[in-house]
């Protein structure tokens, strides 16, 4: 399988008439996965039309959703972690045809990250014939989407401290340790910690001095388990904000150990929570954020959520849901 594969009677597969199109788009790193072909040809023998298109660099999942919605496919499924799922809503969602509607398509994921922290939350199985055959047998459910400026999410963003972790652990390092990796690149990162100033305004709250970490969440979990909202749902049209302001500093290691350790319920005592459809931040001096493991950087930031904004297969029995 490549990212070039383009005939659509042998790459593509028949299927049986009425049945939905899929094109699973697939991290390149599993790519040659025994299980997620056993998968893909366990489907096709029932039936059910799939296609698969291969990553190579970044971009490319973002790229071939577009090109997916062009070719009006029915379903487009995320093949890879928290990263590859954002780029392929970012590709369906930007541009379309209708701004703020609905991109054509309906979304599935098969977790094959390291975290699988969205797809952990929500309850999706782990087997890659599993996590496919959940897609073509549930009807997808409405979801909301989180937006900052211009890019979507449909997890967690992260600033400040939880950015920065996140940013720098490696794949190698994750894939040795798990969560574990998270508070060692924390732990070596503590002398260099900066608070960082700036001004938060949501529905009903305002804020401003300095702090030390920032999430603004549509789903639960983030840092390879940590979770950080329980009370998340997918379809509240609302967004759940943490902030952990400045610490004296002989509080700053062991309180941000804490939370790289045991989450929120850590830094209880330390920090700000509410839920808001909306939120602005600004930082003068700028502020990194991590969007889904997807980096971007600015002075000004307007988070919003998009009620009901993406068909994502999910299955009855999905915890993030409110009818639940």
């Amino acid at each position: 399988m490549t990212h070039e594969d383009t005939d659509e009677e042998t790459h593509e597969g028949t299927g049986k008439p009425g049945r939905p199109h899929h094109r699973l788009i697939l991290h390149g790193k599993a790519a040659l996965d025994r299980e997620v072909r056993k998968g893909v040809e366990s489907l096709r023998d029932e039936g059910h039309r799939i296609g698969v298109r291969v990553t190579w660099e970044v971009g490319d999942a973002h790229r071939m959703a577009r090109e997916a919605r062009a070719d009006g496919v029915d379903v487009v499924v995320a093949g890879g972690g928290d990263g590859t799922l954002n780029e392929v809503v970012h590709g369906l969602l930007e541009g379309g045809d209708e701004e703020g509607g609905d991109p054509g398509c309906a979304v599935g994921l098969v977790p094959l990250g390291t975290a699988n922290d969205f797809a952990t939350a929500c309850g999706l199985p782990e087997s890659p014939l599993d996590a496919l055959r959940l897609v073509t047998s549930s009807p997808p459910c409405s979801i909301d989407v989180g937006r900052v400026n211009d890019r979507y999410f449909l997890n967690i963003a992260t600033g400040g401290l939880g950015a920065e972790i996140t940013s720098e652990t490696s794949e190698d390092l994750k894939s040795l340790l798990g969560r574990l990796a998270y508070l060692l690149t924390g732990l070596t990162r503590f002398q260099d910690l900066r608070p960082v100033q700036g001004r938060l305004r949501a529905e009903g709250f305002e804020w401003e001095g300095s702090f030390l970490a920032l999430a603004v969440g549509n789903g639960r979990r983030a840092g390879g388990g940590m979770d950080l909202f329980p009370e998340a749902r997918l379809d509240d049209g609302r967004l759940q904000v943490l902030l952990v302001p400045e610490l004296p500093v002989q509080r700053r290691v062991t309180t941000l150990t804490a939370f790289l350790q045991r989450g929120r319920r850590a830094v209880e005592d330390a920090m700000v929570v509410l839920a808001s459809p909306w939120l602005e931040v600004s930082v003068p001096t700028g502020l990194h954020l991590n969007l889904d493991g997807e980096p971007i950087e600015g002075r000004s930031f307007r988070f919003e959520v998009d009620p009901g904004r993406l068909r994502l297969h999910l299955g009855a029995d999905c915890p993030l849901l409110g009818r639940s």
